[in-house]
């Protein structure tokens, strides 16, 4: 119990809100939207997970709520302020306290899409990261083809830090990443 608020740790989670979003702890019935994302060909094409099924998507809703109990990382549900509708994900995942640094990441469903969704959301998630997790460097990893990440990178502020030239195998491949960071400058 949080002798402050009489509250336990888990009614703490962080709800971050912004002009459109509301950015907030999955929930349960948040699984079918989820799958719908992390099954959809467009936004799995870059992104390191998919599934095939409802019951294989909650490997990703437990991963979620095991992430944020062992303090390696936390993932917010990216929902529209106005009607609570499901948009997209963000969060931190590989927290290295010591180190103060974490890796960052973020999909969107398509139709929503160029619409500065994951900008805004990933600003904020930042600014969460910087002022209360106490993190001094955020890494974002980003396939080279994946040219919409780049300009999400670029709009957050992160730097191209090097490109990692072949160092990975997908749909028997090599692919190159290129790493990305952002410094706490505060």
């Amino acid at each position: 119990m949080n002798k402050n608020t009489g509250r336990d740790h888990e009614n703490l989670f962080p709800v971050l809100i912004t002009d459109r979003l509301l950015l907030r702890r999955f929930q349960p019935d948040d699984i079918e939207p989820v799958y719908k994302g992390l099954s959809h060909p467009e936004v799995i094409r870059y992104y390191g997970v998919s599934y095939g099924s409802l019951e294989a998507t909650q490997e990703q809703m437990d991963w979620f709520a095991m992430i944020e109990k062992e303090e390696k990382g936390i993932w917010w549900a990216v929902c529209s302020r106005q009607d609570q509708a499901f948009l997209g994900a963000v969060g931190f995942n590989n927290r290295n306290k010591e180190h103060r640094k974490t890796e960052m990441g973020y999909w969107l469903l398509p139709e929503y899409w160029g619409s500065g969704i994951i900008g805004e959301a990933g600003r904020t998630a930042c600014n969460y990261a910087f002022q209360k997790m106490m993190i001094h460097r955020i890494e974002a990893v980003v396939e080279t083809e994946n040219s919409n990440s780049k300009k999400i990178m670029a709009q957050l502020g992160f730097e191209l830090e090097g490109i990692m030239r072949d160092c990975e195998m997908k749909d028997g491949k090599f692919i190159s990443l290129e790493m990305y960071a952002k410094l706490n400058r505060i």
